[in-house]
């Protein structure tokens, strides 16, 4: 987003912050399901998207509109906020689209941590994403969109039955409408990296030939929560293509000190001799 875009974003979002601090989980998560449908409404219609993102016009007209189709179709937060979604300055209609959906994706996420299950929502939806990176046939069926994506969610509740929560189910049924615009695999992992900073915490993403011991991740943890001077969580993938070593990605930052890196260097030194 740009600048204008972020700023009217974060008015909303820390009023859904304000909302949230004693809210019941269930009443939040109404919430989510209100704002993303709101969002899909958005996405549907281009021309009411550039109508609520039109500068010419001010916030209070546009909110007016908003809220004269959705009037008792939405409860009264979610009416608040998409008021002070909509009567903020946006760069461009298509922000506005980004900037409703992520804000749905935040009180869903505001949802998991009012009843305590952020932490295992953030895991899930990382394991979720390793499942579909190390499956070609699985990654094409769930990102293939000529196939509706309440199609495509009717996999995803089978696999995930049992084995998740309802909020991360639903995060997942984001991703597959392709939240921000991005592919199934990214999407997820841009809902886990929200997760995180909901947690105030960074992630690492670790890879390894073999699985690390606990204690070996722990250490890990700590050693880059006090590079970074914050919580960092440590997401490990295990991939025995590194051969031996480990290859650690933390926003911008790669630290590779993986074997197939080192050979790499020595091949790429033997051809340039």
């Amino acid at each position: 987003m740009r600048a204008a875009s972020r700023e009217a974003y974060a008015a909303a979002l820390e009023r859904l912050d304000q909302l949230a601090a004693g809210a019941e989980p269930e009443r939040l998560r109404t919430v989510a399901d209100e704002l993303l449908a709101a969002a899909d409404l958005l996405r549907r219609q281009p021309r009411l998207r550039r109508a609520l993102a039109d500068p010419a016009q001010p916030g209070s007209k546009r909110s007016a509109l908003l809220a004269g189709l959705l009037a008792g179709r939405i409860g009264d937060w979610s009416a608040e906020l998409l008021r002070t979604l909509v009567s903020g300055r946006w760069s461009a209609a298509s922000e506005l689209l980004d900037g409703c959906e992520q804000l749905g994706v935040q009180a869903l996420l505001a949802s998991a941590e009012a009843s305590g299950d952020l932490a295992d929502v953030e895991d899930e939806l990382f394991r979720f994403g390793q499942v579909v990176s190390g499956d070609p046939v699985l990654a094409a069926a769930l990102g293939d969109r000529s196939t509706p994506a309440a199609q495509r969610a009717e996999l995803t509740e089978l696999l995930l039955a049992g084995k998740a929560s309802e909020v991360t189910r639903a995060a997942v049924r984001v991703a597959l409408g392709g939240f921000g615009g991005r592919g199934v695999g990214a999407a997820l992992i841009r809902l886990v990296e929200l997760a995180a900073e909901r947690r105030d915490r960074s992630i690492a993403y670790v890879t390894v030939a073999a699985p690390l011991s606990d204690d070996e991740e722990r250490r890990l943890g700590a050693a880059l929560s006090a590079r970074y001077g914050r919580e960092v969580a440590v997401k490990t993938t295990v991939d025995p293509r590194v051969i031996g070593g480990v290859r650690v990605r933390v926003g911008a930052d790669l630290y590779d000190g993986t074997v197939a890196r080192r050979l790499a260097q020595a091949r790429n030194a033997l051809v340039a001799t």
